[in-house]
């Protein structure tokens, strides 16, 4: 039977990845992100494929609640959760970084995971089924010079995915918490803002 799934990050990366092959077989993907003229791009992609666009930003509370409350019934009941949205800023050491960098990273990669998963949680309980994966980061174990706040974002999210885990025993609802190594993506790109050289050098050596 097909999963009614919603990817957060369906932009770029990883999260536009998981949409198409989610799409591809037959399932009905809610795609989210908060650039729309992507997100319409990704839906053409998939003309022919069930899915169903939401255009927000994970930092804006306001904005992730009222979508989620307000999808249309064909896509209220949430089988699939997969929080991909994340970002890292910079890779300056931690006395040279920019506050406003670290700042987004935790509003992101942090508070805006909170919210999606608080606000699908209620949807999944209610079921009692559910399956909700979280997009960590192998940086979450493995320190790097120049991951300081990325690094410890991703420790959140394995943590907060083993603690959930265990608040949601006998619910039926299942939580993953996945730790990708490098791969070359947006990610990069967008870590130094648009520079792509730089973006390019993170790889060099990589097999």
């Amino acid at each position: 039977m097909s999963k009614i799934i919603l990817v957060t990050g369906a932009t770029s990366g990883f999260g536009r990845e998981c949409a198409k092959i989610f799409a591809k077989n037959g399932d009905k993907v809610i795609i989210t992100g908060r650039r729309e003229k992507k997100l319409k791009e990704l839906q053409n992609e998939l003309e022919g494929y069930d899915t169903f666009p939401l255009a927000f930003d994970v930092r804006d509370k306001k904005a992730v609640m009222s979508h989620i409350n307000n999808l249309p019934t064909a896509y209220k009941d949430i089988d699939i959760l997969i929080n991909s949205a994340g970002l890292a800023l910079g890779l300056e050491l931690a006395p040279d970084a920019f506050i406003e960098d670290w700042e987004q990273m935790i509003d992101t990669n942090i508070k805006g995971l909170l919210y999606v998963t608080k606000a699908i949680l209620p949807i999944m309980v209610k079921r009692k089924c559910g399956y909700i994966f979280n997009l960590g980061s192998i940086a979450g174990s493995w320190p790097y010079q120049g991951g300081n706040v990325y690094g410890a974002t991703k420790a959140f999210v394995e943590q907060f995915s083993y603690n959930l885990r265990t608040d949601l025993k006998g619910t039926n609802i299942r939580v993953s918490n996945i730790e990708p190594g490098a791969a070359k993506t947006e990610f990069s790109n967008v870590r130094f803002k648009g520079e792509t050289d730089k973006a390019q050098k993170v790889y060099d050596g990589y097999e």
